[in-house]
Order: structure tokens, then C-alpha cells, then sequence
């Protein structure tokens, strides 16, 4: 199994900032990234209707025999990582916990933040983690609709989006909070909007590189880290949306692993 590929997925592009993050950090090991911008956006819909949707990713995935999985969308991770978690025998890594462990640990003044989508923060799952794990904190969410159709549309910095931004982030400023936790991956890519809006005092979290390192220590601990290859591995990239718009897109975002992009459709 260590030479397997390690499987993740997202509602669309967020996800290819924490597959940047396993590849800078994991450089041996093979990835395989599902897009699913076929059901794209998944904050506004259901959770049952999410985690069905992640259900059917994973056992995608598994088809391609992953030997783990890195669910790299709060929402998701909010509807279905428990239930991935009873069923398989491989380890599974949501996002929302390496994020808030983060920003627990980076907050000066114990205010800290939450933005994320209106599904994830309806979903109390970072409330309730926050007065599990860090019951010292004073958690302040946001949901922040509008951020994640701007990134899929490769709009991360204008006018229209830094005029949003200002109104969705006035809330966490009114809190004082001196650290935010980006809680949707998605917004790592309008990190200089969010920061211009909040203040150079205010320490941005991306729960990517954390969840990086979270997966690295869950290797390490299991022995299934991939030996060095002979050739730098290659990744490979599903989505359910259009081929070429996540090919664009994500070679901008990402970088130029994105080359070949499969076409997958749910019909």
C-alpha cells in the first residue's frame, strides 16, 4: 500500500490548495484529485445531500485503490467525515480540525475567527470541535456566501470581490479577533483581499498546510509513506464539470501538474 496514491476531493477548486500543500510537503507520493464541479456548490445544499455526493467520491476512489483520503472541503468534511471514518479501513483526514487547531494555537488574544461557507458554519461542526478541543477560545463564525462562485469563476481580486469582502468580514472585526481561520478551501486564493480587509494584525490560518502535515504525521505513524520513486510521481485529476475551464483554472491556482484532466459524469 505505501506506493498507492492518496486520494483527494473537493466541490471544485479549493481543494488544489491543500493538494498543493501534500505535494510540497509529500514530494514522493502520487494524488489523485476529484473536482466535483458538476454538483458545484456544495454550501448551500443539505448535508444528507453532501454526504451522499462524498460517499459516491470516495468509493470513486477507492476503484483506484487509494490508500488514504484527504476529504479537502469543510463541507464535506462536516457531513462526512464520521461516517467515512466508521467505514473504511483506510485513515481519512478532514480539514476542519488541522485548521482549528491552528488558529487555537495562534491566537494571542483568544478571539479567534471562522469564516466559512453558510452550509459549514450551519453545521455547528467547528463550534462544537472548538469547545471540544480549545474550550479556552472564543470561536467567532462567519459565513461568508459569494467568496467560493468568485474563485470558481478565476475572479479573486477585484473591485466587486474586496466590496463583498468588506461586508461579510465586518462582523469578525467588530469580535477583534487577531486570527482567522480560512475555513473553506477555496479561500486561501483571496487571502490578499481578506487580508487588506482585516488588518496586517490579523494572523490568516489556511487549514491546508496543516492538513498537509497531519497526513505526513498519519504516514509516518502507520508506516505507508511511498518510497522514493524513480521518476517524480504523477498526479492525476478528475472532474465532473467542464474539462477545460478546471484545466485553466486549476493550472493557475495550482501550477503546471495540472495537465491531464479526466472528464467523469454521475449520468
Amino acid at each position: 500500500m505505501s506506493a498507492a496514491p492518496i486520494g483527494v476531493f473537493d466541490s471544485g477548486l479549493g481543494g488544489l490548495t491543500v493538494l498543493r500543500a501534500l505535494i510540497d510537503l509529500l514530494p514522493n507520493e502520487e494524488l489523485i484529485y476529484f473536482g466535483d464541479t458538476g454538483h458545484f456548490p456544495y454550501g448551500a445544499k443539505p448535508l444528507d445531500v453532501v454526504l451522499k455526493y462524498a460517499l459516491d467520491i470516495t468509493d470513486l476512489l477507492l476503484e483506484r485503490d487509494v490508500k488514504a483520503l484527504v476529504i479537502a472541503c469543510n463541507n464535506a468534511a462536516a457531513a462526512a467525515l464520521d461516517t467515512l471514518e466508521e467505514r473504511l479501513d483506510i485513515p481519512v483526514i478532514g480539514v476542519i480540525e488541522p485548521g482549528l487547531r491552528a488558529g487555537a494555537k495562534a491566537t494571542r488574544s483568544g478571539r479567534l475567527g471562522v469564516i466559512a461557507t453558510a452550509g459549514t458554519v450551519a453545521s455547528g461542526a467547528y463550534q462544537q470541535l472548538a469547545a471540544r478541543i480549545a474550550p479556552e477560545v472564543e470561536l467567532s463564525c462567519a459565513g461568508c456566501p459569494g467568496f467560493v462562485e468568485f474563485v470558481e469563476a478565476g475572479d479573486v481580486d477585484s473591485d466587486e470581490v474586496h466590496v463583498l469582502a468588506e461586508r461579510l468580514l465586518a462582523p469578525l472585526q467588530r469580535a477583534d479577533v487577531d486570527t482567522l481561520v480560512l475555513g473553506c478551501t477555496h479561500y486561501p486564493l483571496l487571502a490578499r483581499t481578506i487580508g487588506d480587509v482585516m488588518g496586517r494584525d490579523v494572523v490568516l490560518v489556511s487549514s491546508a498546510d496543516e492538513t498537509a502535515f497531519a497526513m505526513r504525521e498519519l504516514l509516518g505513524e502507520r508506516g505507508m509513506e511511498a518510497p522514493v520513486p524513480a521518476e517524480p510521481p504523477e498526479h492525476r485529476f478528475l472532474t465532473s464539470g467542464p474539462v477545460d475551464t478546471f484545466r485553466e483554472l486549476g493550472g493557475r491556482f495550482l501550477g503546471p501538474e495540472v495537465e491531464t484532466v479526466e472528464a467523469w459524469s454521475w449520468s
